[in-house]
C-alpha cells in the first residue's frame, strides 16, 4: 500500500513530450540530480535563507526538489538539505523563497520557449 504524504507544491502540467525533452536536457546540464530518477535539486540563493538556514552552514546547500515527469514538472515548497534526512533548518519555504522558486521555474519555461 502506497502512503501519500500531502505536499505543498508548484506544478506545471500538460507538458508536451518535446517540452519534457527540452526541460530534461536543461536540468541534466544545469542542476544536480538525486539518486532517484527525475528529481533535481535547485539550490536556493544564500540571501534568501532564513536565519536558522544561514546558521546551519554544515547542512547546506539548502535546495528545492523539482520532479520532472513526461507530462508535468512538480516543484516542492519544502526547503530540503541533501546531507541529512531531517534537521531543524528544513521546512516549508518562506513567502520570499516560494516566490523565488516560482519565478525561477517561470523564467526557465520562458527561456526554453515552453508555453503553458
Amino acid at each position: 500500500m502506497l502512503i501519500r504524504i500531502p505536499m505543498k507544491q508548484y506544478q506545471i502540467d500538460g507538458l508536451r513530450l518535446e517540452d519534457y525533452h527540452r526541460l530534461k536536457e536543461y536540468l541534466d546540464q544545469h542542476l544536480d540530480s538525486a539518486p532517484v530518477g527525475g528529481i533535481y535539486w535547485l539550490e536556493i540563493e544564500r540571501k534568501l535563507l532564513t536565519p536558522i538556514q544561514t546558521d546551519h552552514k554544515e547542512c547546506g546547500p539548502h535546495v528545492f526538489a523539482l520532479m520532472l515527469e513526461e507530462t508535468f514538472l512538480s516543484c516542492e515548497f519544502l526547503v530540503r538539505i541533501k546531507k541529512n534526512i531531517k534537521c531543524d533548518c528544513m521546512g516549508y519555504a518562506t513567502r520570499e523563497q516560494r516566490d523565488w522558486l516560482m519565478d525561477q521555474v517561470d523564467g526557465l519555461l520562458e527561456k526554453l520557449s515552453i508555453h503553458i
